[in-house]
């Protein structure tokens, strides 16, 4: 049985992200798209019903599946039109500005009994499968430092960008920090304790461009960090343990191919060239050992694979609403440690 997919939006999430995942999954039939000026999807799209009422898809008892890809600030209305018109759901990452309106969400979905996912594709990126098959094989033994690093080079504000803005859920830490947040959470779990240091460091700029979040842990820590003024962007992943340290440089190959226009369904998708695999030095079984360690391939295909399982009742989801939540939650405890100082103990 072939699911009907609708999105919402046609930004870059949706046109580089989730449509060309959605068509190139057998079980998946990208349907319609909503675009409020344009029709470009159905140009790229061939068969794709372009609309620009999002209360139309969401009412339309055709659609199964909802695709939320619009503004941050749009996140929690859309989505609720969408499961109080029966739909399962996917929400871009952040799933939404505040846990208040995430658990309006998780309650609606589950008095619906719909799916309700978010898109926190990131757990698919072969950098960070490698990262967790190596902690899960305590190659580094006891683990007490986990830095994960995203940066970028962007100077200069983009005008008339709703990330730019001072709109709510605009800035780098929704933004990155939303993936850097939910690989750490995935990882190890709930934090004891939050501190971070946000800033808008550029010229003109008016949201935070740069952002140090620190999750406590008995007997380690997790430090995420994002730059815009990175023009010598930092090691990836850096992780330390008893026995040794991996150190993994570079980024995920999955969007760089996406953004070409290359196919989700060619050969070897996700794999890595050699000269980008990361540095294990530790010892193994009382050996020294230091080199390359082949990165994991990785597989972006797989979360759009596991909701539909999942809304087939074959599998577990992978990324659950209540997951989603949790990262709000860390969002909003970074925002208030950065504004008073004070390092925040994780609670609900």
């Amino acid at each position: 049985m072939k699911l009907r997919v609708g999105v919402i939006g046609f930004g870059k999430s949706a046109r580089v992200f989730h449509c060309p995942l959605i068509a190139a999954h057998p079980q998946l039939e990208l349907a319609s798209v909503v675009e409020r000026h344009s029709e470009e999807s159905g140009k790229r799209f061939p068969g794709v019903v372009v609309r620009h009422s999002a209360e139309e898809l969401t009412r339309d008892p055709a659609i199964d599946l909802v695709v939320i890809a619009v503004p941050n600030a749009e996140h929690f209305a859309l989505a609720r039109a969408a499961l109080e018109g029966g739909k399962h759901v996917i929400v871009e990452k952040p799933f939404t500005v505040t846990v208040r309106e995430a658990d309006e969400l998780i309650d609606l979905a589950s008095t619906r009994g719909r799916v309700l996912s978010v898109y926190h594709n990131r757990r698919w990126d072969g950098d960070f499968l490698t990262v967790r098959r190596i902690l899960e094989g305590r190659l580094l033994g006891g683990l007490v430092e986990y830095e994960s690093h995203f940066d970028r080079f962007r100077p200069a504000p983009r005008a008339g960008a709703w990330r730019e803005s001072e709109a709510p859920g605009s800035g780098i830490l929704y933004d990155l920090g939303s993936h850097l947040i939910d690989q750490a959470l995935t990882l190890f779990g709930r934090p004891v304790s939050v501190s971070a240091d946000l800033r808008t460091q550029r010229q003109g700029a008016r949201a935070v461009d740069f952002f140090s979040v620190e999750l406590g842990y008995p007997g380690k820590r997790a430090t995420l960090k994002a730059s815009l003024l990175a023009r010598e962007p930092r090691p990836r992943f850096l992780l330390n343990g008893a026995l040794g340290s991996f150190v993994k440089e570079g980024y995920d190959v999955q969007e760089e191919r996406l953004i070409q226009g290359r196919s989700p369904l060619e050969e070897n998708w996700g794999a890595e060239d050699e000269d980008r695999w990361g540095l294990l030095n530790t010892e193994v079984g009382g050996v020294h050992v230091r080199g390359k360690v082949e990165t994991l391939r990785g597989d972006y295909p797989g979360y759009y694979r596991n909701v539909f399982e999942a809304i087939n009742g074959t599998a577990p989801l992978e990324v659950t609403a209540e997951q989603a939540r949790d990262c709000v939650r860390v969002i909003e405890l970074a925002i208030e440690s950065s504004r008073t100082g004070a390092v925040m103990r994780y609670s609900n």
